[in-house]
């Protein structure tokens, strides 16, 4: 059996730091986003392969995955020579493709039985099963009807208070019959949420849904990639390096270097190369990727900072992402969900 990751999106809501970095890739403490998918993917034994459907900057998480050795499944790349859309994205990657293929959008972390999805896809004779979860605000969102037989019946986008039946929502994970794939066209940009989907209810095909109310999340956001990082900390999310911590849960690399003077609080993490200086404070909820640096007396917490990047001495970080190679000059202050892209400066005592 194969799973399909479409992860071929410029990651447009997380720019800047998608800017060099794509978004299959961006760390999660640290190790890439894909890793993670990986994994849930390799606990479904009939699984034996992913294909990796990319458009930008294929080089970048081709270098980085290779061909799956070491990592439980092997890997295999389909590059759309252009943005294909949903739909056209699994045309072109699952097109020889001859028995049922796992689908999984590219910025989607959940702990979800797939074994589960895909027995019920398997009870039902479904010609495609559509993972489903509940949202505590279904205005903000598509939303999607079944009846009391998990039948898909309706999508319903952008729906008015008075046409608000449901609170599920597409959760992007799919099982799929190949042989419906004909209904795509070709070459060219097709969504399979407006179009794949709907045509199959249009047609009265066995489409059922599985409705999962566990932990869901889309990373694809500066708000979500921040609350990701916070959930596995506050054990939401079971998950690598947290996993099973208890207590104070500050986690430090062992080549991480923190002067006696420094206050570390829980929950934190300091990946490898890390120099923390006398004075510092790295608060709850800080990620201090490798070879970071918070300088004398700075204030770091509910941050994530990506590798290289420094912490002027009396500058404060809270509730902010820095990337790559940045430097927060001293006594300057980033907060408010703001966002600095890779290499930026922020000069002494400004204010972000």
């Amino acid at each position: 059996m194969k799973a399909i990751l479409l992860a071929g999106g410029r990651g447009t809501r997380l720019r800047p730091l998608t800017l060099h970095t794509p978004k299959p890739i961006v760390p999660i403490f640290d190790r890439p986003f894909l890793d993670y998918q990986i994994e849930l993917l390799r606990r479904v034994p009939e699984i034996d392969e992913v294909i990796l459907s990319l458009n930008y900057q294929p080089r970048r998480i081709e270098e980085m995955f290779g061909d799956g050795a070491g990592r439980g499944l092997s890997i295999r790349y389909v590059v759309e020579p252009v943005p294909l859309g949903t739909g056209g994205a699994v045309k072109y990657a699952g097109d020889r493709l001859t028995d049922s293929v796992v689908v999984f959008n590219g910025d989607v972390l959940t702990a979800i039985d797939l074994d589960a999805v895909i027995r019920l896809h398997r009870e039902r004779r479904a010609t495609a099963t559509i993972v489903l979860t509940p949202v505590p605000d279904p205005t903000a969102y598509g939303l999607v009807e079944t009846d009391d037989l998990a039948n898909v019946r309706r999508f319903i986008e952008k729906p008015d208070p008075s046409e608000i039946t449901t609170n599920l929502i597409n959760a992007g994970i799919y099982v799929l019959e190949p042989e419906t794939f004909d209904r795509i066209p070709r070459d060219v940009s097709w969504s399979i949420e407006r179009s794949y989907f709907p045509s199959l209810v249009e047609d009265g095909s066995t489409f059922v849904a599985y409705v999962y109310d566990g932990y869901w999340i889309d990373i694809g956001t500066p708000e979500k990639y921040l609350q990701v990082h916070r959930d596995i900390m506050d054990g939401r999310f079971e998950a690598a390096p947290f996993k099973g911590l208890t207590g104070d849960r500050i986690l430090a690399a062992s080549t991480a270097r923190v002067d006696p003077a420094a206050r570390l609080e829980g929950p934190c993490f300091l990946d490898e190369g890390v120099t923390v200086k006398a004075g510092a404070h790295v608060g709850p909820h800080a990620i201090v990727g490798r070879q970071g640096r918070i300088d004398e007396g700075a204030r770091v917490s509910a941050s994530i900072l990506w590798p290289n990047a420094r912490v002027g001495a009396e500058a404060t970080v809270q509730d902010a992402i820095v990337g790559r190679s940045c430097h927060v000059g001293r006594s300057a202050i980033v907060t408010g969900g703001a966002v600095l892209g890779d290499r930026s400066t922020l000069t002494d005592f400004s204010r972000l």
